[in-house]
């Protein structure tokens, strides 16, 4: 396995949580960065789980690449969200208690693993990225949502992620019995904006207050 199981914990201790966000950075990020984005949503006693990446990057090349081009770092990465998964529910917490929230290359990784393994989640929130591959293989997905919230922000233009795939993945996720909302912002940059962190506070995390 290339990616090592390096989880970075925040928030409310696991043990005395019953609601987990898992963040996945993006390329050349870390753990520790993503993880600051968190005190901007709305998630009190929530644990908070972040895995690291091997060298700062889930794999080398775009996610636009045919797959077999960024392997065998792809199937690490999403290996090791599935044991994370899996080592939550051992400690009682159900996969609709818990919520995903990842940026860039990080969404990308966020939205490929959820797809693959879709099932009633808490949410997910996925800023700038779309399903993997230079053409989406839906064989991979055979299961579905169950009516799991999940954000799709993004900005128009942006240099890594086309918007098309953008919305092909929204369409994607609609067919798989997801709830999803989907939010294209003109010259928006490549970073998370604070409109998005409202939205994501609102539909995913249920906050009344003005997103």
């Amino acid at each position: 396995m290339l990616h090592k199981k390096d989880f970075k914990y925040s928030g409310t201790p696991i043990e005395n949580a019953k609601k987990v966000l898992v963040m996945i950075h993006g390329r050349g990020g870390t753990a520790e960065d993503i993880m600051e984005v968190a005190t901007h949503l709305k998630i009190e006693n929530f644990a908070i789980v972040a895995p690291q990446a091997y060298n700062n990057s889930w794999y080398p090349l775009s996610f636009m690449a045919p797959v077999e081009q960024n392997q065998p770092w792809l199937d690490s990465a999403l290996e090791l969200l599935g044991e994370l998964e899996i080592e939550l529910n051992s400690k009682g917490i159900p996969s609709e208690n818990i919520y995903f929230f990842g940026f860039s290359q990080g969404a990308c990784l966020t939205l490929e693993y959820v797809t693959r393994n879709a099932k009633k989640y808490g949410g997910v929130i996925a800023i700038i990225g779309g399903l993997i591959g230079k053409n989406i293989n839906t064989g991979d997905y055979l299961t579905n949502f169950e009516q799991t919230p999940v954000y799709l922000a993004t900005s128009d233009p942006d240099a890594h992620v086309p918007v098309e795939r953008v919305n092909r993945t929204a369409e994607i996720l609609e067919n798989k019995n997801a709830r999803v909302k989907l939010a294209i912002y003109k010259d928006g940059g490549h970073a998370i904006l604070p409109e998005e962190l409202g939205v994501a506070n609102n539909f995913i995390f249920g906050y009344p207050g003005p997103s």
